[in-house]
This record gives C-alpha cells, sequence and structure tokens, in this order.
C-alpha cells in the first residue's frame, strides 16, 4: 500500500483546537516531506486494510516507511504523533503496543538537534583550571553532553562558552573533552580535558583505574553488612532496556568499595536510612546506583532504582525537603595531572538540597 502523506504549514495546536483545524490539516496540499518555518517535518497518511488491528508502531513503521518503529515510540512519548478523527479532536497516541484503529495519522518531526554544540553562557564551578583541564563541581539537573531530551544547557554547552576553541577534540564534536560523565541528576566533581596531551592522559587514568573517586550516597535504611565490595557484572537489564541491571553473565565488571559513615533513625533497631561512602574501582553506568539497589538500600529519592517507598519519617523529609533526585554526590576527586605530574585532589560538600535531607534524617 502507497501512503498518502500532507504536509502543512504552522504548528500543531493543543490538543483543544477546534474542529476545523482538522479540516485544515486534511485538506493541506500534498508534500511527502514538507517543514514549516520553525524546521519541522510533518508527515500525514491514512492508515487502513492489513494494517488495522496490528501493532499501532508496527503498523506506523510501515505507513511512514522512513521512521523505524524505535524513532515512532520515541515520538510518541513525546506526544508528537496523533490520530486525526474529522468527529473529534486531533488525540496525541502514545501507546506503541495498542492495536492501531484506522484513520488518518499525523507525525510532527522536531527539527534535527545541530550537530555541533553550541557555546552557551551557563555559569559554572570551577575548581581548578589550567591550560590542559578543568575540574568543576557540577550541580544536579545538568546533563554532562547533549543527548536526546537535553539537547541545551548541558556542561558541554557551558565548557564550550567557558574554555572556546582550547577543549580538547578528541572526545568527538558532541562529546569535546569529555573524559568521563556523571549522570544528569548526580551533583559533584568532574574533570575534562582542554588539550589533546591531557585527554588522551586522563583517559588512561580512568581506564587503569588510576583515579579515586569517592561518592555520598544517603540510602534506605542500610546496607549489609556496614562495609565492604560488591563486585558483580553489570549490563542491560534483559526486562527494560533503559535500566542497568546486575547480571550472572555478559555486561562487564563492576566493583564498589562501599562503607556505612552514618546510620539513622530505628532507635537502635534497623536503620531507616544512611550515609554511605562509595569509592569507584569501576565507572560503570549507574553503578553506584544499581549496586546500592542490589543490597536492599537504593539512594533516596531515585526514581528508576529505587523501588519500594522509605519508612515514613524519611518519606516526611524528601517531601518537606522537596527532595526529587537520586541523592548521589560525587564528593571526591584524585588524579596525577596527566601533563605536569602534580597530584590534585578535589573535595566538595553536599549540595544544599541533600544537605538538608542529610539534616533531616539527623534528627531523626
Amino acid at each position: 500500500m502507497s501512503p498518502t502523506r500532507r504536509g502543512c504549514e504552522g504548528a500543531v495546536k493543543p490538543l483543544a483546537d477546534a474542529d476545523d483545524e482538522i479540516e485544515d490539516l486534511l485538506d493541506a496540499p500534498d508534500d511527502a516531506a514538507a517543514a514549516d518555518t520553525a524546521g519541522e517535518r510533518r508527515l500525514q497518511g491514512r492508515l487502513d486494510g492489513d494494517l488495522v488491528g496490528q501493532r499501532l508502531d508496527k503498523a506506523l513503521a510501515v505507513l511512514f516507511d522512513d521512521l523505524s518503529r524505535a524513532r515512532l515510540q520515541a515520538l510518541m512519548a513525546e506526544g508528537r504523533v496523533f490520530r486525526l478523527d474529522r468527529s473529534d479532536q486531533p488525540q496525541a497516541v502514545t501507546n506503541g503496543s495498542a492495536k492501531a484503529q484506522a484513520g488518518d495519522y499525523l507525525v510532527v518531526e522536531p527539527p534535527p538537534a545541530p550537530a555541533i554544540p553550541e557555546p552557551e553562557a551557563i555559569p559554572l564551578s570551577v575548581l581548578y583550571e589550567d591550560a590542559h583541564l578543568i575540574v568543576v563541581d557540577k550541580p544536579a539537573g545538568m546533563a554532562v553532553h547533549p543527548a536526546p531530551g537535553s539537547e541545551t544547557g548541558t556542561l558541554v554547552n557551558a565548557l564550550l562558552h567557558h574554555c572556546g576553541d582550547s577543549l580538547s577534540g578528541v572526545g568527538g564534536v558532541a562529546r569535546p573533552g569529555i573524559v568521563h560523565r556523571l549522570d544528569k541528576e548526580t551533583s559533584g566533581v568532574m574533570v575534562a580535558a582542554k588539550s589533546d596531551a591531557a585527554h588522551r592522559g586522563l583517559s588512561a587514568l580512568f581506564a587503569t583505574h588510576d583515579i579515586d573517586r569517592m561518592y555520598v550516597a544517603l540510602v534506605r535504611g542500610a546496607p549489609h553488612p556496614s562495609s565492604g565490595t560488591i563486585e558483580t557484572r553489570l549490563g542491560r537489564s534483559p526486562h527494560d532496556r533503559k535500566k542497568m541491571a546486575v547480571l550472572r553473565s555478559g555486561g562487564r565488571e563492576a566493583v564498589t568499595h562501599y562503607k556505612v559513615e552514618r546510620a539513622f533513625g530505628g532507635d537502635g533497631g534497623k536503620p531507616q536510612a544512611a550515609r554511605v561512602s562509595c569509592r569507584l574501582e569501576t565507572g560503570r553506568t549507574h553503578q553506584i546506583r544499581v549496586h546500592m539497589a542490589s543490597k536492599g538500600s537504593p539512594c533516596l529519592g531515585d526514581p528508576v532504582y529505587g523501588a519500594g517507598a522509605p519508612a515514613a519519617p524519611v518519606k516526611a523529609i524528601l517531601v518537606e525537603t522537596g527532595f526529587a533526585r537520586q541523592a548521589l554526590h560525587a564528593a571526591l576527586l584524585g588524579f596525577v595531572h596527566p601533563v605536569t605530574g602534580e597530584t590534585l585532589r578535589f573535595e566538595t560538600p553536599l549540595p544544599p538540597d541533600m544537605a538538608a535531607v542529610q539534616a533531616g534524617l539527623e534528627a531523626l
């Protein structure tokens, strides 16, 4: 079946649009890949015949054959796929596994993100800087480099503005200077390379685990025993590809040395929460978050790995402080300068949001 596609000028209006907006969409001139003035691409086609009753994402991938199922699923999650019904208002469709219904569908693709990140005048907390590298205290909420959903406002954007042309290009145009990462909602100390020599040297230090990294986590309950080493293999969860998991086979080796620095609440019994220091021997994606969860003590506030509610008094503290991220802070980073040979060590206190949670836990 050859789908009919129509482009339409102007932005798609909210779902509360009037019925005449649907008529405008359906009567727009034919154009297989029309783009509006904002750079959006709009694809419209009629789904019928054998496609009806199939999985919606699969059917739409046939209808709009230059879009993959994965791309369509992402666009659905962003509210950019609509079913157009003449008797109703445009309806966003978000469930790719639902059965496809007959009718006209509209897909609105956003303009492509620039291939090269743009400098942005974002304030940085600089702990150290020379001609070869820069050490910063990254705030929670800042992604390290551009990615879908975080195309701007990243550490890379800020570094490009701060460092200008001096930022190392070894990491590629999308991640200049980046030799390691912190999760978007994890705060703390990071180093970036300004020269190619520093980039190669820092990368070698991380590869051989010759970097001293200590994180502070506020966790639910307390891991048992109170100190030890967690050594597992980490990889993508077979049940949820957006999550990492401890695997019996495959994945990559992950080693975390942890110690309970202080337990909170419990009146001498099982603690309700704890402050845990974690030293990384390896640096896998979400390593500390997964390892703490594997011990039954996920980071407080972790929306991905924090299954189960904390004790009521701890939950009340999170609500009262408005804390809404994983309670994890990269508190210490130490290494030998890859160019000068100087021993460097940087340590930062808990940011205000985590400090407020800890203060509340101390009062339990």
